[in-house]
């Protein structure tokens, strides 16, 4: 009842993953209007929101929605909001974050050398071809290689985790208090248009009065009286 009656190819998903069809501002759009409309108290959407914010800075990728869902879990904040709020991290903010956080975590741990955002994006597809090796070659013939994970880990993944963890916590804390001033706007104005709409429907059902004889106009003669019919 609910499937595509064209399902869409491996390529068409793949292509909206990276630009959605309608552009990623009507993306935006569409969260914000659904975060608005979540059901829940406005300190707890905000929590929610921070939560996915701030996973969205830390290099656990493929599991965000996991680890945003089990944070809003344990500070009590809305699982859905947080699970809306990592579009924070997407195609166009991604390299941004990870160049910011990488160099941060560098400059905190005291590691040098050569950084840019396609650097990590190639460290990270470089990892991540060496990790399925090592997969198969648990079960074949081959031999697992762990240098690139170590030098990956200790140059790219250790200072992203370090300084994506300091710039999400102030970018979720900021997001918090923008949030939660905009949900409860919302739910008042929602909430008076509601009372507004009742009182219509009230005042629309309310029996009327019965609308009195409008009284003889002065200038008008008097009626003649009729004379009594013989019996």
């Amino acid at each position: 009842m609910f499937k595509r009656r064209k399902p869409r190819s491996y390529s068409q998903i793949a292509t909206e993953m990276i630009y959605p069809r309608g552009g990623w501002m009507r993306a935006a759009q569409y969260v914000l209007y659904r975060v608005r409309r979540l059901p829940d108290q406005p300190h707890k959407i905000g929590r929610g929101v921070a939560a996915g914010v701030f996973i969205s800075f830390t290099p656990l990728h493929g599991f965000h929605f996991l680890a945003a869902a089990g944070i809003a879990w344990v500070i009590g904040g809305n699982i859905l909001a947080a699970l809306l709020a990592t579009f924070v991290g997407n195609p166009i903010t991604f390299p941004f974050i990870a160049y910011g956080s990488t160099w941060l975590g560098r400059e905190i741990l005291g590691t040098h050398g050569k950084l840019s955002a396609k650097m990590i994006l190639n460290e990270f597809a470089d990892a991540t071809t060496q990790v399925w090796h090592n997969i198969g070659a648990m079960f074949g013939p081959g031999v697992a290689h762990w240098d690139r994970l170590s030098s990956f880990f200790r140059d790219i993944y250790l200072p992203y985790l370090v300084g994506g963890m300091i710039l999400g916590t102030i970018a979720g804390i900021v997001a918090h208090y923008l949030t939660v001033p905009v949900i409860r706007a919302y739910h008042r104005r929602r909430a008076r248009k509601l009372a507004q709409r009742i009182e219509k429907i009230r005042v629309g059902s309310a029996p009327r009065p019965p609308v009195a004889p409008a009284p003889p106009d002065a200038g008008d003669p008097p009626a003649p009286d009729q004379p009594d019919r013989p019996n």
